[in-house]
């Protein structure tokens, strides 16, 4: 792609690192951001300046948050006596979307995938044990995308936590294999916490 401005051609380049954008998306964004007002432009590039400078990690859940403790451990309506653990914050408000779920979350930060060089060190698994071990909790839920990312890091959690005699379940399979939980419907993934299954019945004996 052919550049007129070395500033258009840094700027379309950056845009283009994204997820899921390529040049000609990061062109037209970048465009898109020059057909606007100064003002406008100064409040983006601050916006994102501040999210990477100010943003905190919640000191219990690992959920993404403004402050030490994220707004939903320190909402006095949740039931913290059950937890639902979840790859990342984008599953938080997956879930939370559903209307569903009022318990507190645990957010691993990733699912084990030893093709990846991610391991059970890797991720906040002993924070959760910790959570469990030192706090009064009726319930873990797991609710991890159903890959094989996820059906593994399942199996561990479960290895760390059954001993605690508490029930952990999962997410009833209304979720297809190989789907990701962001992406499911609030339908489905409403039902699939509503009707979770003890965690021990879906092993193969």
């Amino acid at each position: 792609m052919n550049f007129s401005s070395k500033l258009l051609e840094d700027a379309v380049n950056e845009f283009s690192k994204l997820p899921g954008v390529g040049q000609k998306t990061a062109l037209r964004l970048v465009l898109h951001l020059l057909n606007k007002e100064q003002e406008e432009v100064d409040h983006f590039g601050n916006s994102v300046m501040r999210l990477r400078k100010e943003i905190k990690h919640c000191s219990v859940c690992h959920n993404i948050s403004d402050h030490e403790l994220c707004d939903i451990c320190t909402a006095n309506k949740r039931d913290r006596d059950v937890i639902c653990v979840v790859e990342d914050t984008r599953d938080v408000m997956a879930v939370e979307n559903t209307g569903q779920y009022f318990g507190v979350y645990h957010v691993l930060d990733g699912l084990i995938s030893p093709m990846d060089g991610i391991g059970p060190s890797d991720l906040f698994i002993d924070s959760l044990v910790q959570r469990v071990a030192t706090t009064p909790v009726k319930e873990v839920i797991l609710a991890l995308s159903a890959t094989m990312e996820g059906d593994t890091t399942l199996f561990y959690l479960y290895k760390r936590l059954k001993d605690f005699q508490i029930p952990i379940t999962t997410i009833a399979r209304g979720i297809a294999f190989g789907g990701e939980l962001e992406y499911a419907d609030e339908i489905t993934l409403g039902r699939s916490i509503v009707t979770r299954v003890p965690y021990q019945s879906s092993l193969i004996k």
